[in-house]
């Protein structure tokens, strides 16, 4: 709901809290008004400090490719990405090679037309969010698949995974049944590749 019912801010969608400072010293260098969703299991991370923390700063609107692949293009942010991580690895298994990109901003939206490029590669694509059916999997596959013409490039239907459509169940249990997990990524991409 907040990416359709605000316009003029930007909307920050981090995978950890790395990613979360530098978005953070980004936006106090501008005047600029945002949101920033911190995804509660970023704060369970152990990760790697940045030695420049302090200047270490994130381009708004400008996603990030996390690891190249060839035969699907995966789109997702936040905590999900971590999942989309997971799932990959056993998909390489698999002989499904996932080129795996964190949208970083939701607001804006990929203002390079990366992930548009990445199809093009892939002719495959998958959005996955831990949102609504119809929330930010539904913006994303948008502005994609309609405002960047990414339809022309594609070989098989487009797909969204997102969170199931009732009341959010809560712990690791609830997680698992509410929103995607690794065995859902792992059958949606299967299905994508034998369409």
């Amino acid at each position: 709901m907040i990416i359709n019912a605000l316009r003029g801010m930007y909307v920050c969608v981090p995978r950890n809290m790395v990613q979360a400072v530098g978005m953070y010293n980004t936006l106090l260098k501008s005047n600029d008004p945002a949101l920033m969703i911190e995804c509660l299991n970023g704060y369970r991370l152990k990760e790697r400090l940045p030695s420049n923390l302090i200047e270490y700063t994130v381009p708004l609107g400008v996603p990030e490719i996390i690891k190249a692949g060839n035969d699907i293009t995966v789109v997702s942010y936040g905590s999900t990405l971590r999942l989309v991580q997971e799932a990959s690895e056993i998909l390489d298994k698999m002989k499904i090679d996932c080129e795996i990109i964190d949208v970083q901003t939701l607001l804006p939206f990929d203002i390079n037309h990366m992930i548009l490029g990445s199809l093009k590669k892939t002719n495959r694509i998958l959005f996955i969010d831990e949102d609504v059916p119809g929330g930010a999997a539904a913006y994303m596959f948008n502005k994609v698949m309609e405002e960047q013409g990414g339809y022309r490039w594609l070989d098989v239907s487009p797909r969204t995974l997102t969170g199931k459509d009732h009341r959010a169940s809560y712990g690791s249990d609830g997680d698992y049944f509410s929103k995607p997990n690794v065995e859902d990524i792992i059958r949606v991409a299967n299905e994508i590749m034998a369409e």
